[in-house]
């Protein structure tokens, strides 16, 4: 890339974009992208206009207080030919450019055109148009992002096809291990939309702290928000004991309903959609503390301190667990309009059931084979709470142990076993395996120059070797709705250590699901100065990619 005072120019050659667009298409000549331009929305699409905004944050990103920006409807037009589509009025003096949706192309497809005299954005939808200012963002040179005074940017003419493979491109956030706040998530969900993720998996409750404000049950976040202290070292033989290093402060925090509507708007206007996880029956303990009668014991518990998993369960005898748990998910479905709600059940321990009375005699009631089956029992019960409701069940691929419903989505984590397993059987599956996909993992053999994290191994081209499809016939790969990245925070306090572990390995992740049959590693290390250029334009932090492979 070059640049000279007053205007940034594009490079000789194609630009590198992350994903992987389906083609890009030379044509001839420069557009200029000046401070002054007229936007064109010729669609009337639900969410055009959250494209457009992202458009106009782009522009002033680039030329700051300068930009002159003005946006009117015109028409839908009867050609997709630009030159003939802007009307006489656009005037040549200002950069020209126009929004249109495109009813021939798939949901979340685009064309961006690139011509000598303005700018198109075509979609299928209005998130199309989204990931056509995303590709946009990367074709900028750096320069022009400098903060010095632009007057305008000059782009090769070009046309980019490009669409998502996959529907589901997720990313799952841990916040009650630590907790972040209203703004640290809103750039997560930055960084999400950079990458062209659309699923923002959202794990709000834990042993270690209840993150969501629920109005039935106000302990929830005034007692189980709330550990009275954390870890902050591992202790190498597994167990904790007098040696282990605690961070004395108590650690808490929580969102309220008003924030959480505000995150999920935020979301929208990115075309993400928002999943709450709300844990069930394991990973209970902030809840038991919270409320003992959940629990098989009803003893009083504090909100635990250390991580691994824990005995303490929700006791599935109990009709009140089942309240409860209806009470709770009817609370949070009034927040989230996704389709579906993510309940855990995972490593979820049977100890206290053999033990309790309640739950002896829910087995004998419902003729269950074991206490692991009150597990599938409780779930097959939230399940068609959901259902009835017009939601979908996700839960962790444990739920294969004790039996599945055929409406739940299975998201395989241990390995793609269980992933391959639900797709046969019927299931909707999203594949995050932790070998390719826990990005709570080392990025480097050098650990004395990484953060603390939970451990094992995942380098920049680990992540991008992940198949989603391996060991799965054709005849059920459709099963398989996406993939995921997820980031676990037992060990990230602050948002800065969030960045790092994702970056870069998600964009070898967000390839992975957007331009699953054009991967090509030597390609994907080329093409990722482009998005690196845009994390030191945005501040972020990420790990030296060039030295972190196998």
């Amino acid at each position: 890339m070059s640049g000279c005072s007053g205007h940034a120019v594009v490079s000789e050659g194609m630009p590198s974009v992350v994903p992987v667009p389906e083609s890009i298409v030379p044509g001839d000549g420069h557009v200029a992208i000046s401070h002054e331009m007229n936007v064109f929305i010729m669609s009337d699409a639900e969410g055009i206009d959250y494209a457009v905004g992202e458009l106009a944050r782009l522009a002033r990103r680039i030329f700051g207080d300068r930009l002159d920006i003005s946006c009117s409807r015109v028409s839908a037009p009867d050609s997709d030919d630009l030159s003939m589509v802007l009307p006489e009025s656009a005037g040549k003096e200002r950069c020209r450019l126009m929004f249109a949706v495109d009813p021939s192309l798939s949901p979340s497809s685009y064309r961006l055109e690139i011509a000598p005299d303005g700018i198109g954005i075509y979609g299928g939808d209005a998130a199309g148009c989204f990931y056509a200012v995303q590709t946009l963002r990367q074709i900028v040179p750096a320069e022009a992002y400098s903060g010095k005074r632009i007057s305008y940017v000059d782009l090769p003419v070009m046309t980019v096809f490009d669409g998502p493979d996959m529907q589901y491109r997720g990313l799952m956030l841990d916040v009650a291990r630590h907790f972040f706040t209203v703004d640290e998530v809103k750039e997560v969900l930055d960084i999400m939309a950079m990458h062209k993720l659309n699923i923002f998996h959202w794990h709000l409750t834990d042993d270690q702290g209840w993150r969501i404000e629920i109005d039935r049950y106000p302990e929830l976040t005034r007692i189980g928000s709330v550990r009275k202290r954390t870890i902050i070292g591992k202790d190498p033989g597994g167990e904790y004991d007098e040696t282990t290093m605690y961070d004395e402060t108590p650690h808490g925090g929580y969102y309220t309903k008003d924030q959480i509507r505000e995150i999920v708007a935020y979301a929208a206007a990115r075309f993400i959609t928002v999943i709450p996880e709300v844990e069930f029956p394991g990973h209970a303990v902030a809840a038991l503390a919270s409320y003992p009668w959940l629990s098989c014991t009803g003893e009083q518990y504090e909100v635990r301190q250390t991580w691994d998993i824990d005995d303490r369960v929700f006791c599935i005898g109990k009709e009140s667990t089942f309240g409860f748990m209806e009470d709770v998910l009817s609370e949070v479905m009034e927040l989230f309009p996704s389709e579906y709600i993510h309940i855990g059940g995972d490593e979820c321990p049977d100890k206290m059931w053999m033990s309790c009375p309640d739950c002896r005699r829910r087995i004998q009631e419902e003729n269950l084979p074991s206490f692991r089956a009150l597990q599938g029992y409780g779930v097959a019960r939230l399940g068609a709470f959901l259902e009835s409701h017009g939601r979908h069940l996700i839960g962790w691929d444990e739920i294969l142990e004790a039996g599945v419903t055929p409406m739940s989505v299975v998201m395989s984590w241990r390995g793609a076993e269980g992933g391959i397993r639900a797709a046969n059987q019927g299931n909707r599956v999203i594949m995050c395996p932790t070998e390719y996909c826990y990005f709570d993992y080392y990025q480097s053999e050098d650990i004395e120059n990484e953060p603390l994290a939970w451990g094992g191994l995942i380098t920049l081209d680990k992540a991008y070797s992940f198949d989603p499809y391996a060991g799965l016939d054709s005849d059920v790969s459709s099963n398989i709705l996406g993939v995921q990245a997820n980031l676990w925070t037992e060990y990230i306090s602050d948002i800065e250590g969030v960045e790092y572990m994702l970056l870069p390995r998600l964009a070898a992740l967000a390839e992975t699901g957007w331009s699953t049959g054009r991967k090509d590693w030597a390609d994907f290390r080329q093409r990722m100065s482009s998005l690196v250029n845009l994390y030191d334009i945005y501040g972020l932090s990420y790990a030296d990619y060039a030295q972190n492979e196998d």
